[in-house]
């Protein structure tokens, strides 16, 4: 039905729809893998640095384990997001092909099983059968609805492992440098890099709420325990253990 053929309340209304109704990209790979990346950089240098700041090691030393921690972390997280994503793409497609052979194979019991999913939606028996029947007329259709019924997937929604990959190098590289910003501006104070550090986990957090129901707070405590928590290990460890300098 083309807009103009529908009534002046229902126009008006679908208009305010348009201009209100937005959804943030949650199904592109970017979110999960710049969140978990600017996490991980942030905890793993906050480690780091705690660790061989407790076992005595000087600014220099600090510097060098922090930018090296960085480093390979962010490579490490950008190579197994590929690879996870990649490979996550790969079975979307494998179940895909055993689907499309199951509907060339026994497109009426197919046909019957997706009129009993839409029964259990709570669609009447008619209404089940008449939407299956359709969806079946098109073969292209049917596999893409099965596969969202059965498995929740969509062929057309799968994430980019490039996407993934870059995202989480950014974001840990960002996230790994805001504890080492003290140390590389000059200072040696381990408590000033641990703060700045525990600032970036609150931020962070904070950010990471305006994507989901979080309190901005609740979100920004919830990183900062993760990091303490972190820190506070690899802390006691490097004073148990001490580190040699020179």
């Amino acid at each position: 039905m083309r807009d103009r053929d529908l009534d002046a309340e229902l126009s008006a209304e679908l208009a305010a729809h348009r201009h209100d109704h937005r959804h943030r990209d949650v199904s592109g790979g970017w979110l999960r893998a710049a969140t978990f990346g600017a996490m991980d950089g942030l905890v793993t240098t906050i480690a780091l640095i705690a660790g061989v700041g407790g076992g005595g090691a000087d600014r220099e030393m600090i510097v060098l384990t922090g930018l090296a921690g960085v480093v390979a972390g962010a490579f490490s997280m950008a190579l197994g997001e590929f690879a996870s994503v990649g490979t996550q793409n790969d079975a979307v497609q494998a179940e895909a092909d055993v689907e499309r052979d199951e509907l060339a194979r026994h497109p009426r019991a197919e046909q019957y099983e997706l009129t009993q999913a839409f029964r259990d939606l709570g669609l009447s028996e008619p209404t089940a059968a008449a939407v299956a029947r359709e969806v079946h007329a098109d073969p292209d259709l049917a596999l893409r609805v099965h596969l969202s019924q059965e498995l929740g997937v969509s062929l057309d929604d799968k994430p980019s492992p490039w996407v993934a990959a870059v995202s989480s190098f950014a974001a840990f590289v960002v996230g790994g440098l805001v504890p080492l910003v003290t140390f590389l501006l000059g200072f040696g104070s381990l408590a000033l890099g641990l703060a700045v550090g525990g600032a970036g986990l609150l931020v962070a957090g904070a950010l990471t709420s305006r994507f989901t129901s979080r309190t901005w707070w609740g979100a920004a405590l919830r990183q900062l325990a993760f990091g303490a928590l972190a820190a506070g290990a690899t802390y006691l460890v490097g004073t148990l253990i001490g580190v040699t300098v020179g």
